[in-house]
């Protein structure tokens, strides 16, 4: 009884750590900058990490789910797929990057009011918390896709028991949501920190999160599409 605990434990332990490390791979890591590089604090930047950790947890536990009761398989040209769709997601947060860069560039309009002459300096930026909140959520359900394939074989592997299998995934879902928050809490440092003291700085920074985000998002699609054969399959 206590061998089998201490295995049960065991396998649980894993899936925390394994959970924390899935948070500090480079894709994640980069789809997180481009969505914290519009905030000044790093508390809402936490916020957003986590979101993007329940979303990731969602899809594992739906795609976990089909593959321990329905046993359904995933094929290497599906998870490729979605391997793909995660480069395409990462320069689509790229180009948003840059456009809120441009959104928030101000203007000058210059009208009259009774036949005087005024000047009025604004952006067109409009902040929405709950639409960053949401599409955090988003970005974690796609990355959740992507990873299914990889996790689902380490658990059918391993582990015998349908609700052990559940169990696991919410204890790696956990580890995901928890490492998510810290990394998106420190790679937010940076921007929170010049967007209130170097404002030049912090859109500098904002324009080289943008460019890299969409040029890492070309590689990993040519990568997956050719390196790894995504699009021999198809043809």
């Amino acid at each position: 009884m206590i061998d089998i605990l201490t295995s049960v434990f065991s396998i649980l332990g894993l899936g925390f750590l394994l959970g924390l490390e899935h948070a500090f791979d480079v894709d994640h890591v980069v789809a997180v900058s481009s969505l914290v590089s519009e905030h000044k604090k790093m508390r809402k930047a936490s916020l957003l990490g986590s979101f993007w950790g329940l979303g990731h947890t969602t899809t594992l536990l739906i795609a976990g789910l089909m593959v321990l009761i329905l046993k359904v398989a995933i094929s290497d040209k599906i998870a490729l797929s979605l391997e793909f769709l995660v480069g395409v997601m990462i320069v689509v947060l790229g180009i948003m990057v840059l456009k809120g860069l441009f959104i928030e560039k101000k203007h000058i309009h210059r009208h009259t009011h009774n036949g005087i002459p005024h000047m009025h300096v604004h952006s067109h930026k409009h902040s929405d918390s709950h639409k960053h909140y949401h599409k955090s959520f988003l970005v974690g359900i796609i990355h959740g896709l992507a990873g299914s394939a990889s996790l689902m074989l380490l658990v059918l592997s391993t582990i015998e028991s349908i609700y052990l299998g559940i169990i696991f995934i919410l204890i790696f879902g956990l580890g995901t949501i928890l490492g998510m928050s810290v990394v998106a809490g420190m790679i937010s440092f940076p921007f929170t920190f010049t967007a209130k003291n170097f404002s030049l700085w912090n859109k500098r920074i904002r324009y080289l999160t943008g460019v890299f985000s969409i040029s890492f998002g070309i590689f990993l699609m040519i990568k997956i599409g050719y390196v790894e054969g995504l699009f021999i399959m198809f043809f």
